[in-house]
């Protein structure tokens, strides 16, 4: 085993006497040591039931013949986070916990791993540090949150947000948006919603690193603590068959994957932690597949906020087995040969699955919309790529041409669309918020739910090299790469310059001319950071583009 490395002979008399300093019994030291990695804490609602989670994911591993070994890692709750300096410490954040959980695993060499995250960036942080180490191990997320009810309406945390945009424009009281507040998130949970937390705990269902269920049970539900017992199990049986990560997270499963996004309609966030991960994996994933697999891959669930429904609805409608199950009817299918963490195919996960609900998901050939949920769109604006969820986009704002209004910092947009500065037609550009710029790419959710709640969202897109929660809906394109901070054609755009959007033919233009585009770049100079000391500054020297995962430097 390997941890015998730290357990077994007579020169590991000390560290089997350290061991023991901790109450582990000899029989505890001679069987299979599980390190259960969990973030645990009391700031994240998506986190702070987590302790439940971790009991009964020891539990199960107790019962298989294991020895659990309990350590924690940190969490960024991305809305609390939102919408000053504590955002730029978000996405940063995902290369800290990797890390952590890899120096755990190695400093302690434990014979296998159970993860247990729930929440933005804590969920891919954990699955990158999983195949970086590439023991036998799973992870278990603690669940979606319920949605609340607020004047006979389903509500969730973006309500709150678009609520502030609609007080300023006068369709909401204070007092109704007191009252909103008090009801929006009902209870713990990863916020209710097709969101980035809930996305990565569905495409880590989807990669087949989590057992059936893992996205969509709720985490209130017993089912979250008996399926937290069998993922404590299951371990057991990947250590015995000796299965590790990469053998299961193959290019094979990745296509899986990016098809379970793209019927999902995910966030946007995807597409930056699906490439860490592939490349934590060895597997080669350019960002252009994303759009290969979305022209082939209908949306087939129309899930909050895009669309009405919770993922407690998916859950009940059969979850991410009956869409996997579903995605078989599509001209090329999934790759059922994948293995999976429950030590089967997915092709033997996928016999009993059934879809229950039709109008929760629909068949692929009357789906939602004919098209996955992402696309990239390419241009002399983004010659890299940007990203939009397209499936969240009014249908008249598909294809958009308007005037520019520039802003270099996410706190000027928000004051300029609080002050009522912004009209139908134009095109906000946000920049300078890269994961160099930002540092660290920080999300929009503010800006984005202010212009739908000012009722802008069919009439206004809004662009940016920074990135969007999950949370977001409409025309809002980002991870715009090259960022403006490494001098990208987004750095050169000049307010009232004309931007045309074209979805679904994948196109983003500047509409100057070459000539003037050089004159600008010639003349352009770099901004000085905006944090010169401490984490995120050591990071916005390391980090690569939106367009490579924001994955850091080798």
């Amino acid at each position: 085993m390997r941890s015998d490395l730290m357990k077994k002979g007579l020169e590991r008399a000390p560290h089997r006497s350290l061991l023991k300093a901790i109450g582990y019994t000899n029989e505890e030291i001679s069987r299979p040591l599980i390190g259960v990695g969990h973030a645990h804490n009391e700031i994240i609602p998506g986190h702070v039931h987590l302790d439940r989670i971790l009991e009964a994911v020891k539990t199960g591993i107790r019962m298989a013949g294991g020895t659990p070994i309990s350590f924690g890692t940190i969490g960024v709750c991305d809305g609390i986070a939102m919408n000053h300096q504590g955002m730029k410490y978000s996405l940063a954040s995902r290369e800290i916990i990797a890390d952590s959980v890899e120096i755990m695993a190695q400093a302690h060499p434990f014979d296998a791993m159970v993860l247990i995250p729930n929440c933005d960036k804590v969920t891919p942080g954990m699955l990158m540090a999983m195949l970086r180490v590439n023991i036998p191990a799973l992870m278990v997320s603690g669940g979606p949150m319920l949605t609340g009810r607020f004047k006979g309406k389903d509500v969730h945390l973006v309500s709150v947000f678009e609520g502030v945009g609609q007080v300023k424009a006068k369709t909401m009281s204070e007092e109704d948006l007191n009252e909103l507040e008090d009801a929006a998130c009902p209870g713990c949970g990863s916020c209710a919603g097709m969101f980035t937390a809930n996305s990565m705990n569905c495409l880590a269902e989807a990669i087949g690193l989590a057992l059936p269920g893992n996205g969509t049970i709720p985490a209130v539900a017993a089912a979250r603590i008996r399926l937290a017992k069998e993922a404590g199990m299951a371990v057991m049986n990947l250590l015995e068959q000796n299965i590790q990560p990469r053998d299961i997270a193959t290019a094979a499963a990745f296509e899986n994957a990016m098809a379970v996004d793209m019927a999902l309609g995910c966030s946007t966030n995807t597409v930056l932690h699906v490439p860490a991960l592939a490349k934590e994996a060895e597997v080669e994933l350019p960002l252009t597949r994303f759009n290969e697999v979305s022209r082939k891959t209908p949306h087939v669930c129309s899930l909050i906020p895009g669309g009405p429904h919770s993922l407690q609805q998916l859950d009940e409608a059969g979850g991410v087995p009956a869409v996997m199950k579903e995605l078989l009817a599509t001209e090329d299918g999934l790759n059922l040969g994948v293995m999976t963490a429950t030590g089967k195919t997915l092709e033997d996960n996928l016999a009993k699955a059934e879809v229950r609900d039709r109008e929760i998901i629909r068949p692929v050939n009357a789906p939602y919309h004919k098209e996955g949920g992402i696309a990239i769109l390419y241009g002399n604006l983004a010659p890299d790529g940007g990203v939009v969820k397209q499936s969240a986009v009014a249908p008249e704002m598909l294809v958009h041409s308007g005037p520019a209004r520039v802003y270099n910092s996410e706190e000027e947009a928000q004051k300029a669309i609080l002050g009522n500065q912004i009209k139908s037609g134009d095109v906000i550009v946000i920049r300078y918020c890269g994961p160099r710029g930002g540092p660290g790419m920080p999300e929009m959710l503010s800006p984005t739910s202010a212009v739908i709640g000012l009722g802008l969202g069919g009439s206004v897109a809004l662009i940016t090299d920074g990135r969007f929660s999950g949370g977001t809906q409409g025309a809002c394109i980002g991870h715009v790469s090259p960022e403006a901070a490494d001098g990208g054609p987004i750095a050169l755009v000049h307010e009232g310059d004309t931007i045309s959007v074209d979805i679904p033919n994948r196109s983003i233009t500047l509409e100057v001319a070459e000539d003037e585009l050089s004159k600008r770049r010639a003349a352009w100079q770099p901004p000085a950071p905006k944090i010169t000391t401490g984490y995120v500054a050591r990071y916005a020297k390391q980090v690569t583009s939106g367009s490579t995962g924001a994955v850091l430097k080798d």
